[in-house]
């Protein structure tokens, strides 16, 4: 087998739509393949970056215009019995594919891959190869006429109609660009006698810790020689088999046993060793030659299973590993760049790096997006993150009719197999929020007798995985009630199955995370806007001025091209004011609401994981951005974590310690997801913001490996005397340091924080710098904005909240030369305390009511649209 690659001599042209004359006026562009047409024409400055202020919409044209990629191929003669093919591993979407002016094909599927027997063409003539693309939203536009309108989350525009990347179409985090281009590789294969056309390796784990694995091929054969027999061997770990494919026969299989085999684990339950696969395709006529054909991935052997059955509180929701129920704390992930082809293996390396530094031990591929590239998932192996991936299915009725019916299952069926050798995948989902649309959202009046999708979650999906990979569980959709008996019983309920939970952030305060206690919450979260580079180098005023000098900043309407969220900085405010206050100046305000998104989702993680084994995992809303905007996510898309990611970290450490609200009293919750015991002491005291001791008590705490301890904390303990001046504290030691927690009993907006409560100074120190921070009195959330000072500045740490006469060291690490006197004062130096000192702007609620505590409002948007 022969292979070579096809990535250069490309160029791409408008041949069709509303194209500017600059770009008519460019001619052929010089192409990158992979690449995208978008990336093309910013590499030749045709068009303006559309992540920059609001340059999307001056690219909004693209949406109707047809491009051709071209390129010229001189295929070599073929040898005797030699086939020769042309693949196209992604086409991005709507395509014709011609040689010599000869179709070879079409696509209309961004999600599958093209294969072309072009043998007769191999005969050392120069051909052009070209790639014609149609507007994907015209051909979208089209199929809908013919099938006839289905309902989505972003109606009217068509991304259910079509193979491509729903989120390319716009999200409510994500710009609308409706890219073009040739996002995968495309090369030329030559190969004799046959090929191995599919590779399906079931491996598991027996509970004796046999490890097997079943290697099933399908063969494709070159119809050039006689169709005589193969030999398919496979070999792991020392293991090996062979088997003979008889003359004719299309498909075969081997079995490999390993006993005692190395065993892989999620990150936190053990270790992750990977094993080397190979298959080999040889003829069968017992000579040395170089095999026909080989194939090589890296397994884990390890099982897992999904237990939804019922008990006194529903139905579970818990992934078991190698036989031990996992706690899952997990993240969603969208796409890292919305033009795809920009995303290396470098970048998700950091990404991945930053979802295990946060303690996050899953991610889940959410189905508006795409199936990730192999190096996701290979990172994902060696990291232990688990992934559950949704098929590409997000918030919306999807026609079960052609020509969607037959792409939807080969993607499915192309998609299984390619991702089944990585021992990370452990889930398969329906899609995203479809039957909890149905049911919720008014398709059902909209719909009538059309078909929506069921279908495709309920048989389709289910019998393919039945039939290809059935060694991994499938969930019907996100959110889904495993079964809907009594047959009214809501698919989005908290005490069955997959749960999302976006009253909190649409309409509620996030202090009714509480009122609930899902069995898993696949879905929650909280706006906040970029770290402050991030946001000022993207966005300028409309006047073209530095955004921080516009007069109202957050109502800049560049700045709400970056806020996709309907009423978006409406509900920001509103979920403020009951705890930090709004404040008037922009650098406040963009603080306030990156602690106000830290502190809701630490909020929903300590009560989440307090219920565990009742709550079995949360998947937060979400770890990563795919281009610079106010969104849900921990980590922007420069790459910056914002304060949630360090909020994520803490909340989600193995040994953790928190103090909650239970049955009307206060408790103190120890959470311990490691293999080996913790007990202690734990030393609580009650007082005062200037550190006086108002009671104070010793509680004996043990917590059992991967159990929760809650215990009740007294009432001289918990109930104060001065509610705006006090506050209560906890600390257990742990073999890994101590561990600690704290509460106020009040809000931030009535406790009476000193806004000068730390000093601080800074010095050089290898790599960076240092900065210690002493309190003179109660400090909450003392953060460090190094981004501020300089574009490569990383803290290691944020949030860090510190009684009276305690301190803390900072350590940030830098290329730059600073002024150690930035370091240690606003706005780089940060805390709760210093809002108390800032002027706050009133906020009401929708009718008119002031906004107080535990209470908030949100527009009338149906369900989360995620």
């Amino acid at each position: 087998m022969q292979h070579h690659t096809l990535a250069d001599g490309w160029t791409v042209t408008a041949t069709a739509g509303p194209v500017p004359d600059a770009v008519l006026a460019a001619g052929p562009l010089a192409a990158e393949v992979p690449g995208s047409v978008h990336t093309d024409l910013l590499d030749a400055g045709l068009i303006p970056d559309p992540y920059l202020d609001a340059h999307e919409e001056s690219v909004r044209w693209f949406h109707g215009t047809d491009w051709r990629y071209e390129r010229a191929l001189t295929l070599e003669p073929a040898a005797a019995g030699e086939r020769v093919d042309l693949v196209l591993d992604g086409v991005d979407t709507v395509g014709t594919v011609a040689l010599g002016g000869r179709v070879l094909g079409t696509s209309a599927n961004m999600h599958r891959s093209s294969r072309y027997d072009v043998r007769d063409l191999a005969d050392g003539a120069a051909r052009a190869l070209t790639v014609d693309l149609r507007s994907a939203t015209a051909y979208a536009d089209e199929v809908r006429d013919v099938l006839g309108d289905r309902p989505s989350a972003y109606s009217p525009v068509p991304y259910n109609f079509v193979r491509k990347m729903a989120c390319s179409f716009g999200w409510d985090w994500g710009p609308d660009l409706r890219t073009a281009g040739l996002w995968k590789p495309v090369r030329v294969e030559r190969w004799s006698v046959a090929r191995l056309a599919r590779v399906r390796p079931l491996v598991t784990l027996d509970p004796d810790g046999t490890g097997r694995v079943a290697v099933h091929v399908d063969v494709e054969r070159s119809g050039l020689a006689p169709a005589g027999p193969l030999t398919l061997r496979a070999a792991v770990l020392g293991a090996s088999a062979s088997v003979t494919v008889p003359a004719g026969a299309s498909s075969a299989a081997v079995a490999l046993a390993v006993p005692d085999a190395p065993v892989w684990w999620p990150a936190g339950y053990g270790e992750q060793p990977l094993a080397d696969l190979d298959v080999t395709l040889a003829a069968d006529d017992g000579d040395d030659r170089a095999p026909l054909d080989t194939w090589h991935r890296r397994v884990g052997f390890r099982s897992v299973a999904l237990d939804t059955a019922d008990d006194e509180h529903g139905a579970r929701f818990t992934l078991v590993v190698n036989g031990r129920p996992v706690a899952v704390r997990g993240a969603n992930w969208i796409p890292d760049d919305h033009l795809l082809t920009r995303i290396t293996r470098e970048r998700l390396a950091r990404r991945l790096d930053q979802a295990a530094g946060a303690h996050l031990n899953l991610l889940r591929v959410w189905g508006g997006g795409i199936y990730e590239s192999d190096d996701f998932y290979a990172l994902c192996d060696e990291r232990g993150l688990l992934v559950w991936q949704d098929f590409l299915l997000a918030c919306a009725a999807y026609p079960e009719e052609e020509p969607l019916r037959s792409e939807i299952e080969a993607e499915a069926r192309e998609n299984v197999v390619r991702l089944m050798p990585h021992p990370s995948l452990v889930l398969w989902n329906g899609g995203n929020e479809n039957v909890w649309g149905h049911e919720d959202w008014g398709w059902k009046a909209r719909l009538g007798d059309a078909t929506w999708g069921r279908w495709y979650a309920e048989e389709l999906f289910p019998a393919v995985l039945a039939e290809l990979d059935p060694t991994r569980p499938y969930a019907t959709n996100s959110p889904f009630t495993p079964r809907r008996d009594p047959a009214d019983v809501h698919p989005n309920d908290p005490d069955r199955g997959t749960h999302h939970q976006w009253e909190v952030w649409n309409r509620v305060d996030y202090t009714a995370y509480r009122s609930e206690i899902p069995r898993f919450c696949s879905e929650f979260g909280f706006q906040g806007p970029p770290a402050w580079r991030t946001l000022v180098e993207s966005v300028h005023a409309v006047d073209g001025g530095p955004l921080a000098d516009a007069p109202v900043p957050q109502e800049d309407p560049v700045f709400l091209v970056h806020q996709k969220a309907e009423d978006g900085n409406g509900k920001l405010d509103r979920g403020l004011a009951p705890h930090l206050g709004v404040p008037r100046d922009f650098a406040d305000w963009h603080w306030a609401t990156q602690l106000n998104q830290a502190r809701a989702v630490r909020y929903a993680v300590e009560h989440y994981r307090a219920w565990w084994p009742r709550t079995a995992g949360w998947v937060v809303w979400q770890l990563n951005d795919c281009w610079p905007v106010t969104s849900w996510a921990a980590v922007d898309s420069a790459e910056r974590p914002k304060p949630l990611w360090y909020a994520l970290r803490a909340a989600g450490q193995p040994r953790a310690l928190f103090l909650a609200e239970r049955d009307g009293g206060l408790v103190l919750v120890a959470t311990n997801d490691t293999d080996e015991p913790w007990a202690g002491t734990a030393h609580v005291r009650r007082e005062t913001l200037g550190g006086v001791t108002a009671a104070a008590a010793g509680l004996a705490v043990t917590v059992e490996p991967r159990s929760v301890a809650v215990v009740p904390v007294p009432a001289d303990l918990a109930t104060p005397v001065d509610a705006g001046g006090e506050v209560l504290a906890a600390s257990l030691a742990a073999p890994d340091g101590d561990r600690r927690a704290t509460r106020a009993f009040v809000e931030d907006v009535d406790l009476r924080l000193d806004p000068a409560a730390v000093r601080a100074t800074a010095a050089r120190e290898p790599g960076g710098y240092r900065v210690e921070v002493v309190a003179r009195s109660y400090a909450a959330d003392v953060t460090l904005h190094a981004d501020r000072l300089a574009p490569d500045a990383r803290v290691d740490d944020a949030l860090v909240t510190l009684l009276a006469g305690e301190r803390a060291t900072f350590h940030v690490t830098t290329d730059a030369v600073l002024d150690l006197a930035d370091l240690t004062a606003a706005p780089v130096l940060r805390s709760a305390n210093d809002l108390r000192g800032v002027a706050l702007a009133g906020v009401v609620l929708a009718d008119g009511a002031p906004v107080g505590a535990g209470v908030g409002a949100g527009g009338a948007d149906l369900g989360s649209a995620r």
